[in-house]
């Protein structure tokens, strides 16, 4: 085993094992459904049981249904994959110093089981008669080109088509433009090249800002009413600021060693090698998420693992220097529970930036669920042409006819790989031969 993988073991293990104390202690979760429930845990309105069985029903099947299908197409693990169960192992371990010890090491080892179990299943499906790891590639393509899509769509869902049709052909213009002209030749013969797409996203968000700013508020301040009124809440999240800048610092070391990323637009970005357009999809992402993040704190007291989630800027943008992404983002994860009481007051002051980020969160799903589906469709039909569309369009309806469906955004990567194990299930018994060049 190389020094590199045991760096990254390491550093896995360390994650996993910190996200599932804070877990433990009611410090932090990930899941937003969650962060309401442990308040009531923590003043005893609800037992450890109640508490367990909710985390589970709430985050296994999104682990197993939508987190390690997409961290498998992708070779890089998405944080749902991880943090979702760590809130497993946390809320089931027991109370007390005996609790930290287990869910810390129940954490650290889960951890590293999934960066080497991951590796294995990728290894395990090279190795089979019909290689389809080519094929589950194609499950990210359409996600790279589309994700400068999000703006525009956010922009109709908060100000109307009008605006959003505009923000959607500057952002159209933009890709053909930069697509076109985008590369100038310097001296000694050596050529810059623009990023069609983090220059289209640049200018999306440009519009999405603007018009975000320019709706005016009513003179409310219910944010900042809300700090007042759950200010124990807040103080208690600002007490435990070792605990969560530790763990701000593991995020960003671990998004640095490029072993998770915050969501499939960076995820599969980052499988490209598209670092900086990856950085600022995960920066966009983070404007999404401070709204939802800072209310939810201030009214639970429970912080997130990776709280706005610029954490994961930090590591890329430092990619293979997860010393200095730790620090950087210990630093960032301090700074932003230090600021909570002041960026409530701020968002009150901009509700329109308030507001926006339910919309970005919202268009980035809906932009996912079309791109992965589209991806997964085209990775079926180059396993099993003639059968692959069929296969994709069928189980996504069935699904949504099922008791306990999986999230839409899994149905793609989900149909790519059953189908990859299908065929060579046929294919050892016989009944499928797998075309050349397919």
């Amino acid at each position: 085993m190389t020094s590199t993988k045991i760096i990254e073991l390491i550093a896995i293990a360390l994650l996993g094992g910190m996200s599932s104390i804070l877990a433990n202690k009611g410090i932090a979760v990930f899941n937003d459904g969650l962060r309401p429930i442990v308040p009531e845990f923590l003043e005893k309105k609800i037992g450890k049981k109640e508490l367990a069985a909710t985390s589970f029903a709430l985050s296994f099947g999104l682990v197993i249904g939508f987190g390690i299908p997409v961290s498998i197409g992708a070779s890089i693990l998405l944080v749902h994959s991880v943090l979702l169960m760590t809130d497993i192992i946390g809320s089931w371990a027991p109370e007390g110093k005996k609790g930290l010890v287990i869910s810390g090491i129940v954490g650290a080892i889960y951890g590293v089981a999934l960066v080497l179990g991951l590796q294995a299943v990728v290894d395990l499906f090279a190795k089979m008669p019909v290689n389809f790891i080519d094929s589950l590639s194609q499950v990210g393509s359409p996600v790279v080109i589309s994700f400068s899509i999000f703006p525009a769509v956010a922009v109709a869902s908060q100000h109307g088509f009008k605006k959003g049709a505009i923000s959607f052909i500057a952002t159209l213009l933009t890709l053909f433009a930069v697509k076109q002209y985008g590369t100038f030749n310097l001296a000694n013969g050596a050529s810059l090249t623009l990023s069609a797409e983090g220059m289209s996203l640049l200018v999306g968000m440009i519009f999405m800002i603007y018009y975000a700013i320019k709706v005016k508020g009513d003179g409310s301040n219910s944010n900042e009413s809300l700090v007042s009124v759950f200010l124990e809440r807040v103080n208690r999240i600002k007490r435990n600021w070792i605990w969560l800048s530790l763990m701000g610092g593991l995020v960003s070391a671990a998004s640095s060693l490029l072993i998770i990323a915050g969501d499939p637009i960076s995820l599969n970005l980052l499988s490209e090698g598209k670092y900086s357009e990856a950085a600022l999809a995960a920066f966009a992402r983070g404007i999404g998420f401070i709204p939802l993040v800072f209310s939810t704190a201030i009214v639970t007291g429970v912080y997130s693992p990776a709280g706005t989630t610029f954490v994961f800027v930090i590591g890329i943008l430092l990619k293979d220097n997860p010393i200095l992404a730790f620090i950087v983002g210990a630093l960032a994860m301090f700074i932003e529970v230090q600021l909570l009481s002041l960026m409530a007051k701020a968002l009150d002051k901009f509700p329109g930036i308030r507001e926006m980020g339910e919309h970005i969160r919202t268009s980035m799903n809906k932009v996912l669920e079309v791109a992965l589906l589209i991806g997964g469709a085209m990775a079926s039909e180059s396993i099993a042409p003639g059968i692959g569309y069929f296969w994709v369009i069928g189980l996504l309806l069935l699904n949504r006819k099922a008791k306990k469906p999986v999230v839409d955004l899994a149905v793609g990567p989900i149909a790519a790989i059953t189908l990859g194990i299908i065929v060579n299930i046929l294919n050892l018994i016989g009944l499928f031969t797998p075309v050349v060049g397919g």
